[in-house]
């Protein structure tokens, strides 16, 4: 069995019956976004296992060649971001090995939620939209569509719930990246909700009480 990333993981009660995959940005790790679980006010009933994987670290050409966690490189900064895209497939396919041992241990791949942030989204995007069963739910936060024009759709997920959120203030990655994607899986029939917050490349309070509900309701029974 290939070994998982190194990562954290949280579960808000005993014996879980969902998970939530988190993807950390750009430089981060999977510590980043750990501490937003508590604030989410999910249900009590709720018994969701939160697992942030910890990118590897490499070098990233836009910040001149420093070795930094990252998903993947960034050769320019682009309107449409000039991206490794063979680092980010390999980078999806080590959140697929999360999916797959989740579903070995028991959490069936319909109560399945894939997170990303900046960087961690277009991974994320590229983990969901072509995994071959289906998923809960994909969340976009900040973050932009690297393959639209490469990936291979699962018509497993073709109904899948997106939930796009990004701030109108966003210096690193511009607003209009989220309408971007929400057109792209518009026009391959994916319904995307859209989210702006006045916020610039973060999370703010508003955004994590989304969040929770979003969460809640793709978790209903």
């Amino acid at each position: 069995m290939t070994e998982l990333l190194p990562h954290l993981i949280v579960e808000t009660a005993n014996n879980p019956d969902a998970t939530v995959i988190w993807l950390h940005g750009l430089g981060a790790d999977g510590n980043d976004f750990q501490p937003i679980v508590p604030e989410l006010g999910l249900p009590e009933s709720a018994a969701v296992r939160f697992i942030f994987p910890h990118s590897p670290s490499i070098p990233v050409t836009i910040n001149g060649g420093m070795v930094m966690p990252a998903w993947y490189d960034i050769l320019e900064m682009s309107i449409d971001r000039q991206v490794d895209e063979l680092q980010l497939r390999q980078s999806a396919q080590r959140i697929v090995e999360f999916i797959d041992h989740e579903i070995e241990q028991g959490i069936s791949s319909e109560r399945i939620i894939i997170a990303g942030f900046s960087q961690g989204g277009a991974v994320a995007l590229e983990a969901a939209l072509s995994y071959q069963k289906k998923l809960a739910g994909l969340l976009l936060m900040s973050t932009y569509f690297a393959t639209k024009d490469s990936i291979k759709y699962s018509e497993e997920n073709s109904s899948i719930s997106i939930e796009i959120q990004h701030g109108i203030h966003d210096p690193v990655v511009p607003v209009s990246l989220s309408k971007v994607t929400q057109e792209v899986l518009e026009k391959n029939h994916y319904l995307a909700n859209i989210k702006h917050y006045p916020m610039e490349h973060a999370v703010c309070p508003q955004q994590i009480k989304d969040i929770g509900c979003w969460l809640a309701n793709c978790l209903k029974k």
